[in-house]
């Protein structure tokens, strides 16, 4: 009866935190709206006989709170759809590529169609989302949606829109530019427009989700009991999707892309306590308006008087980061998707090293023909003699860096797939990519003409800094595959958000960021090249070494443990060559993390299945990837340059919808 009693109160405890947590997330928010007007009141000098600060107050303050306040609803909203319909906690317009999706649409109509844009941009988002989530579903739906892979497919098909859009906006300079601010997420508003579509949006979508309520509570079950109980699943399911992208799509149209809060407000909605999807429906989007209301107060808190130079989307990709940290370990984990038809391995070559030297054979051609064959002002041509000696001091250095990238990327994939167990990972996972390009960025802003060794210094520091947090991290956890990726995620979606933040200021340094990011190897020097070459071989040395711990490791702790491995300092040793290998490639090309992840698959179908053999092969095979995309990249749009890494993600996305769509076939 005493324990009873004691756990009557606890009960009472534990429902209250996390409303009380939200209470006061709410009032801090409103604190900061209440200061924000105050400060605009103070500004605005008495008796002058004007009229400006009820001006700014109704026409942009109130408007601009309103936007943040029904845009987070909306996006709560809509994650919750998403995340509901197809059973997996990691939807959201973000990681389904909606958001990469719409933006790209909106960048070729911008280009192509002005009118369209000025007319109906609503309408271009949701044809651009649209096709994206019908994109991610298609690759999937063999697969019976799992979560893993819907999750693998939205980051391809985000990955490559986002590469065309940066394209896109490089290839048209100040045109397209401020598009990407846009799409960086401001909720500076001019009028009550915004806010009325919005709202408009939300009372339609919730009304909607209302009447779809029997079905929805439905579709939260597994297939076999949803068509028991009657329900169209198809049907039902495709017109949830639709309502959910609908209403993401109005906030990419309205105010840019804003990241993380169709992710957050749902799985805290569940962790508030929300059991029913009724409760749900209330708690997400009063989570996602409070979530967005408090960041944009911070953002406006940050700006000071210098005015607003990190818009709000930035800011919500900012928290990002510890959120997933937070969030990913407190809801059910699932299993990675296999890549075989059946789930047997893969043949295995009977001349492994014979395949490796027709492999390396193969990388010498393409470098080869990269350097000599070309298209020039009189058309297609092969370089000699003095041409070639000419064309070969800002040819050869590109082809070195490319093909040297290539093989530490799938180096590095090879490492992680094996030592993670995690066949669809990828060097980017471990964050070192993009905490070099954090570090590039400090660099940057610190001083726009820094030279190449201040930028690679900052980039080897931000690398080894995201190296660290990450591995304190994964420590905790004697660096088990799961905490590792956790981590990686974590480090990777923060130094993203400071990255992003940093080009949508719109400045000279924004023009460098947007070339890296996009895999360029344009500014590729002869330094670079011999740096990049110099680094390969004591990098990858390592690894070759450690081949055996690479083959036993995939078998798991105990197995492992039992076979004589040190399971911690092995992945430990292994993780550092890694993170290694992507830094130094990183620094030099960009975070291309594709090529990470198909070279080493390409390698395993090609029958190399013990470590030695795979890792040699594979490293060719990511030199000649880049060797490839760099040569495209070249040719593609002359006299235009178009960056490497969109054709990486164009060669190696199609392969990926090619492992993703050959699995067990759906049940039911």
């Amino acid at each position: 009866m005493t324990d009873r009693l004691a756990t009557g109160p606890l009960r009472v405890q534990r429902a209250l935190s996390p409303f009380a947590l939200w209470s006061v997330l709410a009032a801090a928010a409103a604190f900061l709206f209440a200061w924000r007007v105050g400060m605009q009141w103070a500004a605005t000098l008495p008796g002058d006989g004007t009229d400006l600060g009820d001006v700014i107050l109704f026409y942009s303050t109130l408007p601009r709170a309103a936007v943040a306040v029904l845009a987070g609803a909306v996006l709560g909203l809509s994650g919750l759809l998403l995340q509901h319909v197809l059973r997996n906690p990691l939807a959201e317009p973000s990681t389904l590529g909606i958001s990469a999706g719409a933006q790209l649409a909106m960048t070729v109509a911008s280009l192509n169609a002005p009118l369209l844009m000025e007319r109906s941009q609503g309408l271009v988002a949701f044809a651009g989302g649209t096709a994206a989530v019908l994109l991610v579903l298609a690759l999937t739906w063999r697969r019976g949606l799992e979560p893993v892979s819907v999750v693998l497919a939205g980051m391809m098909v985000a990955l490559t829109a986002s590469s065309v859009s940066a394209a896109l906006i490089l290839a048209n300079g100040d045109y397209l530019f401020s598009l990407f601010i846009w799409g960086g997420g401001s909720l500076v508003q001019q009028d009550w427009g915004p806010a009325l579509a919005l709202a408009v949006r939300l009372a339609a979508g919730a009304i909607a989700a209302l009447m779809l309520l029997r079905p929805l509570t439905i579709l939260g079950l597994d297939d076999a009991s949803a068509r028991g109980l009657g329900v169209a699943r198809h049907t039902s399911r495709f017109l949830v999707v639709a309502l959910a992208v609908w209403m993401a799509t109005t906030v990419a149209a309205e105010v840019g892309v804003i990241g993380f809060i169709g992710l957050a407000a749902p799985a805290l909605a569940t962790l508030s306590g929300a059991r029913t999807l009724r409760q749900k429906m209330i708690a997400a989007p009063l989570l996602g308006a409070i979530l967005l209301w408090l960041t944009d107060g911070l953002v406006q808190l940050a700006a000071g008087s210098g005015g607003e130079r990190i818009p709000t989307g930035a800011g919500t990709a900012l928290l990002g980061g510890p959120l997933l940290l937070w969030l990913l370990p407190r809801l059910r984990m699932f299993e990675w998707p296999r890549l075989g038809p059946d789930g047997t391995s893969p043949r295995k070559a009977s001349r492994p090293w014979l395949l490796i030297l027709l492999l390396l054979a193969l990388t010498l051609i393409a470098a080869a023909l990269a350097l000599v064959v070309g298209h020039g002002p009189a058309g297609w041509s092969f370089a000699s003699g003095d041409l070639l000696r000419d064309l070969a001091a800002w040819r050869a250095p590109r082809i070195a860096v490319a093909a040297a990238a290539g093989a530490m990327l799938a180096a590095a994939g090879v490492v992680i797939q094996r030592v993670t167990g995690n066949p669809l990972a990828s060097p980017e996972v471990l964050g070192v990519g993009t905490g070099a390009g954090a570090g590039l960025t400090a660099v940057l802003t610190i001083s726009a003409t820094a030279g190449l060794g201040w930028q690679l210094a900052g980039s080897a520091l931000g690398s080894l800094a995201a190296l660290i947090a990450m591995l304190a991290i994964a420590a905790r956890a004697k660096f088990g595959t799961d905490r590792l990726l956790l981590a990686g995620v974590a480090m990777s979606a923060l130094c993203s958000a400071v990255i992003t933040a940093t080009i949508a200021m719109g400045n000279a340094q924004s023009y460098i960021l947007l070339r890296w990011l996009s895999g360029s190897t344009g500014e590729a020097t002869g330094l670079d090249a011999w740096v990049a070459l110099a680094c390969l071989l004591p990098l990858t040395l390592p690894v070759f070494l450690a081949a055996r711990w690479l083959d036993i490791l995939p078998l798991g702790t105990d197995g492992a443990r039992s076979l004589g491995v040190p399971v911690a300092a092995g992945r430990l040793m292994l993780i550092v060559a890694a993170a290694l290998l992507t830094a130094l490639a990183a620094m030099v090309v960009g975070p291309l993390s594709f090529v990470g992840l198909i070279a080493p698959h390409l390698a395993r179908l090609a029958g190399f299945s013990r470590a030695r053999v795979h890792l040699a092969a594979a490293m060719f095979l990511g030199a000649l990837l880049m060797i490839v995309s760099d040569w495209l990249s070249r040719m593609a749009a002359f006299p235009y340059e178009l960056p490497a890494g969109l054709f990486a993600s164009l060669l190696g996305g199609p392969y990926l919808v090619h492992l993703l769509a050959r699995g067990t076939p759906r049940q039911g």
